[in-house]
């Protein structure tokens, strides 16, 4: 539950248009910049805010949030979120304040969300005048990530790497992690990283009937074959 000021409630009640969003990103150097989608530069909580930076949340969801998760969108600049930056790094996992402000006293907001900077999102490459979508996630997304291996038919190695086996020429070749692929066009089917035999979403269904072939050939018939 978010507290919310008397003034804030009182402002909300009269439906008074003298809120703003602001976004604080704290990079993993300790800078941190402030932004809002309000007409005017805005000093918050010791930061100077930029305005008209093209910075603005994502229709899909409003609000952060303990699990949920965020799109905001802005204009790659050099004295705001610069190019350079971004492919240093610096914006990776970043942290990210969302406050409602009442522009006029700003010393009045409540925070609406806080999470990590999953991804920048570049359209057109990383350039100066492009533009960024930012993909913000709470702290409950971290619940959603796989650790470790997940069993699955397709296999989990990448085309080439140690765990693939493969060396030689892959520039131009494509694998679409099927067991079937790595037994038929690239015969490494011994460092196949599926698990083709896995009983399907039907299993609990499937019983033997008289008159079948017990001789294992449904084998071949895996999904992940």
């Amino acid at each position: 539950m978010r507290t919310i000021s008397e003034t804030m409630a009182s402002a909300l009640a009269q439906g008074a248009a003298k809120f703003c969003h602001v976004w604080l990103i704290e990079r993993r150097d300790g800078v941190t910049l402030g932004f809002t989608d309000h007409d005017r530069a805005l000093m918050f909580l010791g930061v100077t805010c930029k305005a008209q930076s093209g910075l603005t949340a994502g229709a899909a969801s409003a609000d952060i949030g303990e699990a949920g998760s965020v799109a905001v969108s802005g204009v790659i600049a050099s004295d705001a979120i610069s190019a350079a930056d971004i492919t240093a790094g610096l914006y990776d996992a970043a942290k990210v304040r969302v406050y409602t402000v009442d522009w006029s006293v700003p010393s009045d907001y409540v925070l609406t969300g806080a999470g990590t900077l999953a991804r920048l999102e570049c359209r057109g490459g990383v350039a100066e005048g492009g533009s960024f979508i930012a993909h913000v996630e709470g702290p409950a997304a971290q619940l959603d990530r796989v650790i470790g291996r997940r069993f699955g038919f397709l296999c989990d190695a990448a085309l080439g790497d140690a765990r693939c086996g493969l060396t030689g020429a892959l520039a131009a070749a494509t694998c679409d992690k099927r067991y079937s692929t790595c037994l038929n066009i690239f015969d490494n089917v011994l460092n196949f990283r599926g698990f083709p035999d896995l009983p399907g979403e039907d299993f609990l269904t499937i019983y033997p009937r008289g008159g079948d072939v017990m001789d294992g050939g449904s084998r071949q018939q895996s999904a992940g074959r």
